[in-house]
């Protein structure tokens, strides 16, 4: 029998359930356990439904819907849930809509400094790069600090060097270059100038971070996290993509996370890893424990979203902003119901 794949792609503008204060959550029937599963996300921010014309809805929900194509012919065909993870945060990281490779933003000297991460749950081995600039891929360039290294960080040159001496693919820094970004800094550098301002970052309309959490039918958990960064940061600033246990985490026991958003205060909070260890020490559900998570992280101030999925493939993707660019994907007997 031909097997049809159920794709739900939820994107912020197109459902009823975005708002202000919106918790939307993955509901799922608490005995089902799929074979494979995977839960995406290309950012989270202030963009409201009224702001999103038709071709932007379009767009996104095209990009979207071909990544987890992308993971769900990997996983149904019994790949391992990192190489999905790799995949498809590969493809998301090589379309300018994204703020992760090549969409990544300007910061205020108008470089572009890519941060990647990738967690296995059946080991807890890891891997990260923070501040690179010339690796195509910066969460494949995450993957082999992971796999042929004996550290966990590595950052800018050093790092570019790294990955270059492992084979993967580099490119000029213009290769990251689009006029939008580079105009959202512009705009952001002359109105520093105006007002005498000068804030060392300023949030964007989308924390376009990209992430993805998959399950493979052996019952591994990996998770990744890719970004640009912040629009105008100084001073090589880092936030919490490249750090286990603050953007990505992943355990087999538990779940997989990935975070979007404001990341110092992911930081602070070590959001990704807080998810699990509420499961694993208080025995909530994943979308218990990733809904409350992200409702405290709000009551300190800190904006953003997270993607969550457990052993049996249940899903959650709450976050507190406006909005939350998202999808998920299963075998053909998933049901999957969104609400605040």
């Amino acid at each position: 029998m031909l097997r049809i794949p159920i794709i739900v792609v939820l994107l912020c503008f197109l459902t009823s359930s975005c708002t202000e204060s919106g918790k939307p959550i993955v509901k799922n029937t608490v005995d089902q356990v799929f074979d494979y599963a995977m839960v995406i996300h290309g950012g989270a921010g202030s963009l409201r439904p009224e702001n999103a014309d038709e071709s932007m809805r379009l767009d996104y929900t095209e990009a979207l819907t071909d990544a987890l194509k992308i993971g769900d012919l990997i996983l149904s065909n019994g790949g391992t849930s990192e190489d999905a993870v790799v995949e498809v945060i590969s493809f998301l990281e090589d379309s300018p809509l994204f703020n992760a490779g090549k969409g990544a933003v300007f910061t205020h000297d108008g470089q572009n400094e890519l941060d990647a991460s990738i967690m296995n749950g059946k080991d807890y081995n890891a891997g990260a790069v923070a501040a690179i600039r010339n690796t195509k891929n910066p969460i494949k360039a995450a993957q082999a600090v992971m796999n042929h290294s004996k550290h966990v960080l590595l950052t800018s040159d050093g790092a570019d060097q790294f990955a270059l001496s492992k084979g993967l693919e580099t490119v000029d820094t213009s290769y990251f270059f689009t006029e939008d970004n580079w105009n959202r800094l512009q705009n952001i550098l002359a109105e520093d100038k105006e007002t005498g301002i000068n804030e060392s970052f300023y949030p964007d309309w989308k924390y376009g971070t990209v992430g993805a959490v998959a399950l493979d039918k052996s019952g591994n958990l990996s998770a990744g996290t890719s970004t640009g960064g912040m629009t105008n940061k100084k001073y090589d600033r880092v936030g919490d993509s490249p750090l286990i246990g603050a953007g990505t985490y992943a355990d087999n026991k538990t779940c997989g996370v990935s975070c979007t958003g404001h990341g110092e205060y992911f930081i602070r909070y070590a959001v990704a890893s807080k998810v699990t260890h509420r499961m694993a020490y208080l025995g909530e559900s994943v979308e218990e424990a990733a809904a409350t998570v992200i409702a405290n992280l709000k009551t300190q101030g800190g904006d953003g979203g997270l993607i969550a999925l457990d052993s049996k493939g249940h899903a959650a993707m709450p976050y507190n902003t406006n909005c939350m660019f998202r999808g998920y994907i299963a075998p053909d007997s998933i049901l999957v119901k969104f609400f605040e």
